[in-house]
């Protein structure tokens, strides 16, 4: 069925919005699975925060234009989808996304990737799947920050500790009767 130019151009606008504030995109090709497991995926990038666009490659390459994702254009050959992770809430999240479903699917492989404006191979899907979430980041700086401060606690409170300790035993000692 032939697209009428009107929903293509909307088609268009829509992916080049969503591309353009996305910090990650994945192509992968989804020839060969189930409406099942297209289903199922579906579901499951609406849940996780992705999204999940199957556009024409030819629409697909001219909603990309302009945006930092624009060199994902010569992955697109054949069946081709694109999972988007918007760059606010979970930059990781569409990678995270593919790499959990290429595992279960055998069908479903990934093209290429684009990662804040920078092209990468198929073999760098596990890379960009294991980027933190912002909650994460947050966490893992705030424990580098704190790390020196806690030191720096501790061992500052292990002197008066260990004269505590040496007069305790020093107590001990003259009460059992023992040198001292």
């Amino acid at each position: 069925m032939a697209l009428k130019i009107e929903r293509k151009q909307e088609i268009v606008a829509e992916v080049n919005e969503a591309a353009s504030s996305a910090f990650a995109a994945v192509a992968a090709d989804y020839r060969g699975l189930t409406v099942a497991e297209m289903t199922g995926l579906r579901a499951a990038a609406r849940e996780q925060g992705a999204q999940l666009r199957v556009v024409r490659n030819t629409l697909a390459r001219r909603a990309l234009a302009g945006t930092e994702h624009e060199q994902l254009g010569g992955a697109f050959v054949g069946p081709t989808m694109l999972a988007l992770s918007d760059s606010a809430s979970d930059p990781g999240v569409a990678a995270r996304l593919m790499r959990q479903f290429v595992t279960e699917y055998e069908a479903l492989s990934v093209k290429a990737l684009s990662v804040g404006g920078r092209l990468m191979e198929a073999d760098a899907l596990g890379q960009v799947a294991s980027l933190p979430t912002l909650d994460e980041a947050r966490a893992r700086l705030m424990s580098v920050l704190t790390a020196p401060v806690g030191k720096l606690t501790r061992t500052l409170s292990e002197v008066p500790a260990k004269l505590v300790r040496t007069l305790a035993a020093v107590r001990d000692a003259r009460q059992t009767g023992g040198d001292a």
